[in-house]
This record gives C-alpha cells, sequence and structure tokens, in this order.
C-alpha cells in the first residue's frame, strides 16, 4: 500500500456476501454484503465460499478495487471522524437469469458522497461495512497529504437591474424610489 502521493490510487479488496433463508414468501434467500478486506491473491475466483452453517452461506463474492481521489478527500475525511469509519459496498442486479447469484458485486466506496449517488437509483443493494484498520491508516494517510480546507466565502448579490417600463409592457419590479 504505497503511492499515496498520487492524485488517484486504488486498494485491493475483497467481498464477502451473506446469503440467509429468507421467511418472506416471495423470495427464497437475503443476499447482503457483510464484510470487506484486504486481498493478499486477487487471482480468488468470484463466489468462493467461505463458510457454511445453519442455512447462512458466506462466498468471497468477488474483488473489487476501492479507489481514492484527491477531490474525494472531504468525503473521506468525514467518513474518517467517525466512531467507526465505513465502507459502503453496493450489489447490482445479475441479468443473467439462469446464474444461481442474483446479485453481482459492483462497486466499494469510502465516499458517504458517492454510495448516495447509487442509492438514489434505487435499484441497488448498498451496505454499509465496517472499515478494516489498515484501510482506515491507508485513507487518514492519503487524506493528510492530499486535502485542502477551502475556506468559507460568502458570496455577494448581484445588484437588480430594473428594466424601464416600455409601453404594452408591464415593470417586473416596481421601483422602490424614481430617480
Amino acid at each position: 500500500m504505497t503511492g499515496i502521493e498520487q492524485t488517484e490510487v486504488s486498494l485491493t479488496m475483497g467481498l464477502v456476501v451473506e446469503r440467509r433463508p429468507s421467511s418472506h414468501p416471495w423470495a427464497d434467500a437475503i443476499w447482503r454484503p457483510v464484510a470487506a478486506y484486504l486481498v493478499s491473491d486477487p487471482t480468488i475466483p468470484n463466489w468462493t465460499v467461505l463458510r457454511e452453517a445453519d442455512g447462512v452461506t458466506r462466498y468471497h463474492a468477488g474483488t473489487l478495487l476501492l479507489t481514492l481521489h484527491r477531490k474525494d478527500t472531504e468525503a473521506l475525511r468525514l467518513n474518517l471522524m467517525l466512531d467507526q469509519p465505513e465502507l459502503y459496498a453496493i450489489l447490482q442486479e445479475n441479468i443473467e437469469r439462469d446464474s444461481p447469484f442474483p446479485f453481482l458485486p459492483h462497486a466499494l466506496t469510502a465516499s458517504s458522497y458517492e454510495a448516495q449517488d447509487f442509492h438514489d437509483s434505487g435499484d441497488d443493494i448498498i451496505e454499509k461495512l465496517p472499515m478494516p484498520e489498515p484501510v482506515a491508516a491507508f485513507i487518514q494517510a492519503f487524506v493528510e497529504l492530499h486535502h485542502n480546507e477551502e475556506p468559507f466565502k460568502k458570496r455577494r448579490r448581484d445588484k437588480l437591474d430594473v428594466e424601464e417600463q416600455k409601453f404594452g409592457k408591464m415593470p417586473v419590479f416596481k421601483p422602490l424610489r424614481q430617480q
């Protein structure tokens, strides 16, 4: 994990997705991201079973890149201020109907702003996950190097330009005083 001096860096992360039985009559299972971790071997096949117990199966759903960009440091900084920093995992619906996996890992982000953009579509599963300590330390170093606090600038209002009244045209604003 080096190279934080670059304006955009990526960490290779694994996503763990859990499948558990559903009691709902229209769904046989509930799929939910439950963890993200730093991957030492990015060649792990997608949907590798990690653990099975009591009808609950955990899979290594896929390997994703957690990309940090210097323009996102405000959102990253706010995330690191939380008691428990978070990662956001996004699953999208699998368009292959014959697949045993109804969702596919799509993205992993540390920016709540980016997660909100995915949330606005309403079609994705977005889940908050705890951020591993080494990832939080890496993001903290990245933010410290690239974040520039912009001072608040109060914008001055433009002066109102009252147009003169012309024949057949009512003024938009009535002048307070005549000149």
